[in-house]
């Protein structure tokens, strides 16, 4: 909230441009800090992004940011594949969660994709909070299994027809 108004500050959800890449990277690397603290596994894929990595990831497919007073607090990207389309690295700020930015997110990069059968995703098997959000925006619970000996994954997918 606006301290000076008490009013929830507005959210701006803009697509990311190349010149994004170092800010989203920074935010990405601290929102997965208690991922890696919690899984004690500092070598998931989302820490070990390059720069140049996020780049072409921003160039190849569609990635989304949050903005507020100008700086970036949240961020998704995903790409289709056929009739399905893929969503990743669905990040928000630690001092921005549970304001629904995740959601607003999650459905503005849905909705980039109108033409898709399906839209699948994973998350660590004991992020409890983020398989809460997938479950309540529509997604379901489609396989587990293991990233590295610490770390598993539950892929959860949405039909859209």
């Amino acid at each position: 909230m606006s301290a000076a108004n008490g009013r929830e500050t507005p959210i701006d959800i803009l697509g990311a441009h190349e010149t994004d890449a170092e800010e989203i990277l920074t935010l990405q690397l601290l929102a997965y800090r208690s991922e890696a603290e919690f899984y004690d596994d500092w070598t998931i894929p989302p820490l070990t992004e390059t720069i140049e990595q996020m780049r072409m990831d921003i160039d190849r497919q569609t990635v989304l940011k949050a903005c507020a007073h100008g700086r970036i607090v949240g961020s998704v990207r995903a790409r289709q594949s056929g009739d399905r389309c893929m969503i990743g690295r669905l990040i928000v700020h630690p001092e921005w969660q549970r304001r629904g930015i995740g959601s607003r997110l999650l459905r503005e990069i849905e909705s980039c994709f109108p033409e898709t059968a399906r839209f699948e995703l994973f998350t660590g098997e004991r992020s409890e909070s983020t398989i809460r959000l997938y479950v309540r925006m529509g997604y379901r619970v489609t396989r587990r299994e293991a990233q590295t000996p610490k770390v598993g994954l539950v892929f959860l997918e949405k039909e859209t027809v």
